[in-house]
């Protein structure tokens, strides 16, 4: 009693939101637009999930420490 091969998946490639559509912008002043790419626990979001190419990952990275450190987003989450 053999089972049949199983067939491998892949993943459908994500494309870059920022590539895809150049009127994107990213902005640390508007920070609903970068909590997207954040945990719930205050964590940046890897480039692999979140499919952002390596330039616009960099940059969104950059954006979102400018964000922090001007106190629109949080470094990390209160637990109470």
């Amino acid at each position: 009693m053999s089972r049949p091969p199983q067939r491998r998946r892949f993943p459908r490639t994500k494309v870059c939101r920022f590539c895809a559509d150049p009127q994107l912008r990213m902005d640390y002043k508007e920070p609903e637009a970068l909590r997207q790419f954040i945990t719930e626990r205050g964590k940046i979001v890897p480039r692999r999930i979140s499919g952002a190419c390596a330039k616009h990952q960099r940059q969104l990275t950059t954006e979102i420490k400018r964000a922090r450190n001007i106190a629109l987003l949080p470094f990390t989450v209160t637990r109470k």
